[in-house]
């Protein structure tokens, strides 16, 4: 993935990097309204490191990704100087949180690019995934259960009538899952949770976060682009279509690159669990993450006077 548009240097510039298990993203906004906020997206670009695939196997990075990993910080160091970045947020999430030398890897990474890297928790992923479109839902009637599933971890927020209920994180993800790396009793977890929060609040939908729901989106059949939606019946008819074939049937079939067409099935195995406990009929899908989130949680420091 890289989505690149004509460089400006006259506005507000902020940079996201998010490391995950299966990539790591660099996101480059320009404001372009200070009164919503709203942004314009600059640049995108997404490299397949898949640190999960060394840590959920041996518990640590190996030293081939580390290397690379600090060229590609290099990398995103320089592309924030050609877009005239004025800040960055660089988070890393379920890889580097449970990897046994992910603190010496960031300190290796500061000394050869001086990018700072903050390993943050699930907590605080979870609240950054949904932050930048928790305004649309006040006020809004219902009850949404934003879910993001990743390749470490899934964070879960409810939302009942534009109010934050809970946030929840739990350890399956979908490197993790491929890696048979998730442990039982954090699917019991999930599934007790999920259970409580249906019966306490009915009705749930969900609203879904990350590269697989996008693009099991995009492959859809039957989908609903003016409320960008889909039923929970269509994603189940595409996922045991990809399920019954090969990765390499996949990538051929429906265009999927490698780094996609292995984990988009515990993905939607993950979205079809919180689903079917929930009773949700549709998965609405808006393209958010949590490098959207990195930056709105950016641009809000430095309008809220608590810069440092």
């Amino acid at each position: 993935m890289a989505e690149i548009d004509e460089i400006r240097k006259d506005a507000e510039t902020y940079a996201a990097i998010d490391i995950g298990s299966n990539a790591v993203r660099l996101l480059i906004k320009q404001l372009e309204s200070d009164t919503r906020p709203m942004f314009s997206k600059s640049l995108l670009l997404r490299v397949p490191l898949r640190l999960g695939f060394d840590v959920f196997a041996q518990g640590k990075i190996s030293p081939k990704k580390e290397k690379d990993m600090v060229r590609l910080m290099k990398c995103y160091k320089q592309l924030m100087k050609i877009y005239g970045v004025d800040d960055y947020r660089a988070c890393a999430t379920s890889a580097m949180r449970d990897a046994e030398n992910g603190q010496s890897i960031i300190r290796n990474v500061f000394k050869e690019t001086g990018i700072k890297i903050e390993i943050i928790d699930g907590q605080e992923e979870a609240k950054m995934v949904y932050s930048n479109h928790i305004e649309t839902m006040k006020g809004r009637r219902g009850n949404f259960m934003f879910v993001d599933v990743g390749g470490g971890s899934t964070e879960i927020n409810l939302l009942s009538d534009g109010g934050l209920i809970c946030s929840r994180s739990y350890n399956i993800g979908t490197v993790r899952s491929l890696n048979g790396a998730v442990a039982e009793s954090e699917w019991d977890r999930l599934r007790k949770d999920m259970a409580d929060l249906a019966l306490s609040y009915p009705g749930i939908q969900i609203i879904g976060s990350g590269g697989n729901i996008n693009k099991y989106y995009r492959l859809v059949s039957r989908r609903d682009n003016r409320q960008n939606r889909m039923s929970v019946e269509a994603l189940r008819e595409i996922f045991q279509k990809l399920n019954a074939l090969t990765v390499e049937q996949r990538m051929e079939e429906y265009g999927l690159k490698p780094d996609r067409a292995d984990v988009i099935i515990p993905a939607g195995q993950i979205f079809l669990t919180i689903a079917d406990i929930t009773g949700a009929t549709y998965i609405y899908v808006p393209v958010i993450g949590l490098a959207d989130g990195i930056i709105d949680w950016l641009y809000t420091r430095h309008h809220s006077g608590i810069l440092h």
